[in-house]
């Protein structure tokens, strides 16, 4: 039964009736939901070295296959990355107007990017596929279970998730920047990876990272692109706007999911279990923020708040829909103190909704600032105005 279940989560993603390109880091389940929601599509898997092989030498068979196959309408092309000369053929279909929908899916949008190939501007949206979210699954797992192995449906699913993670980020390493030639010394980038892991829910500090790599910063700054095109990790600006106070400039780093950080994240005797397991809760609360957002359409922009003087506010939703502060606290009871922050941010911005989370059981009310568990919370994140 554990083998299957990734096929019977619901995800919460709506796909667009028109053609669209579908981006998700390797094991968020594209795959898994497309062959679901579209059973009867012509299905072209670039992954599979004989059907790359004859796709990447002649694009223009893309064409051969749509119109040999005349019942189906929909066709996905799976992983478009590693043949992104087909773009031009599925532009010129699509300007056929013959009615067919067009699911591109990808791990990557470096490939894309560095070979300036047709990103068909103004014909495919553009929707993400993230970790499953506490909704989805509707917590069959335990906040505990979740910080350690993450949500990524490869690893739910599979009878041994924590030897599956583990071989996850070697197997990312291997097929997503060895195989496309991202960069020509993967000693260098595992070392880095490794490091950045101590940026992971921080400031972003480029040259503290290339010192503990002991390479050029260049070298850092060339590697965080990479970790950002492979979907690896994600970056949050600071909240500036309409600015009363000096605010710090640098932004805050996250890998993509908390499982994937707690791998690549080194423990010793020197290192605090409660400092590793508030990064992988502040993680675990960005990634579902940014997820949440994604599938509602991205009504709100995701910031965080930190003045000059150490004042903060973990998380910023700010769109039309509103202003949104959040703060993330790994305790099991929440104290006066604990709210400064978004106190703080308040009185800067009157009109925010504040809200703490916290690792206890019960519905709080601290100066104002309703405290809420995080696991309630998480569950409970589906709708835009679900819960604001």
């Amino acid at each position: 039964m554990r083998l299957i279940v990734e096929s019977l989560v619901p995800r919460l993603l709506n796909p667009p009736l028109t053609s669209y390109f579908l981006f998700g880091p390797r094991g968020s389940g594209k795959s898994t939901f497309l062959k679901s929601r579209y059973p009867n599509a012509l299905w072209i898997d670039l992954l599979q070295p004989d059907t790359f092989r004859l796709i990447a030498a002649r694009p223009e068979r893309v064409r051969e296959l749509v119109r040999g196959n005349p019942d189906k309408k929909t066709i996905v092309i799976d992983e478009v990355q590693k043949a992104p000369e087909i773009l031009s053929v599925v532009h010129s279909l699509i300007e056929e107007k013959s009615g067919h929908q067009f699911i591109l899916t990808g791990s990557s949008a470096r490939k894309l990017k560095r070979k300036d190939a047709d990103l068909l501007a103004g014909r495919l949206l553009w929707k993400t596929m993230h970790p499953f979210l506490f909704a989805e699954i509707g917590g069959s797992r335990s906040l505990t279970e979740v910080l350690q192995l993450g949500l990524l449906p490869v690893v739910y699913s599979s009878p041994e998730p924590a030897e599956t993670l583990k071989a996850y980020t070697g197997l990312y390493i291997r097929e997503e920047v060895q195989q496309e030639s991202l960069t020509r010394n993967i000693g260098n980038f595992s070392r880095f990876l490794e490091a950045a892991s101590f940026s992971h829910a921080q400031l972003l500090n480029i040259s503290n990272i290339a010192r503990e790599c002991c390479v050029e910063r260049k070298v850092v700054e060339s590697y965080i692109t990479i970790l950002d095109d492979i979907l690896l990790a994600f970056q949050i600006p600071v909240f500036t706007k309409r600015a009363q106070r000096a605010l710090i400039a640098h932004p805050k780093f996250y890998f993509f999911d908390a499982g994937v950080f707690r791998t690549l994240r080194p423990a010793g005797p020197l290192d605090r279990p409660e400092e590793i397991q508030g990064a992988a809760l502040e993680g675990l609360v960005a990634q579902h923020l940014r997820a949440w957002n994604a599938y509602a359409g991205d009504p709100y922009q995701l910031y965080f708040w930190r003045t000059r003087g150490g004042v903060e506010v973990d998380f910023v939703l700010y769109g039309e829909p509103g202003l949104i502060a959040i703060e993330v606290k790994n305790t099991a009871t929440v104290r006066a103190k604990d709210v400064q922050g978004l106190t703080a941010f308040r009185s800067d911005y009157p009109d925010c909704k504040p809200l703490l989370l916290y690792r206890g059981h019960e519905k709080l009310r601290i100066k104002e600032v309703p405290c809420l568990p995080i696991e309630q919370f998480l569950v409970d994140l589906k709708e835009v105005n679900g819960y604001w």
